[in-house]
């Protein structure tokens, strides 16, 4: 006869469609508590070991990475129709920016030597 409580029956669909989607521990922890009525950060660590023989934080991350996949898949289709995500994406991945750099060194040191010998001229008037 075994003892102690029976084990919470966590879905692993939905378990990583939460990760697929950047859920943390303690929202798929909620998420499990809602629908199963009873669950802690403890129960998915434990059934995390026993059934990917890896910790939360491990399987979160291999999992996170196929939703950020879906992710840029749609952010990519969307920018072909949305300007704005296309600005966005041509900013963000071909390294594209809104400035216009303008290389005026040589008209403020020239602007610099101006001041300089004007305040010059000033301190021999003074003396």
């Amino acid at each position: 006869m075994a003892g102690g409580r029976p084990r919470i029956e966590i879905d692993q669909q939905d378990f990583e469609s939460l990760l697929a989607i950047q859920c943390t521990l303690d929202e798929v922890t909620a998420f499990f508590e809602h629908k199963l009525g009873k669950c802690s950060a403890d129960t998915i660590e434990r059934w995390c070991k026993r059934t990917y023989k890896q910790s939360f934080a491990e399987i979160s991350a291999k999992k996170k990475s196929i939703g950020k996949i879906s992710l840029r898949r749609a952010g990519w289709q969307l920018a072909q129709k949305n300007p704005a995500v296309h600005i966005f994406y041509c900013k963000n991945y071909l390294g594209m920016t809104d400035k216009i750099e303008t290389d005026n060194s040589e008209e403020i040191m020239k602007k610099l030597d101006d001041v300089l010998s004007q305040i010059g001229e000033e301190e021999v008037e003074n003396e």
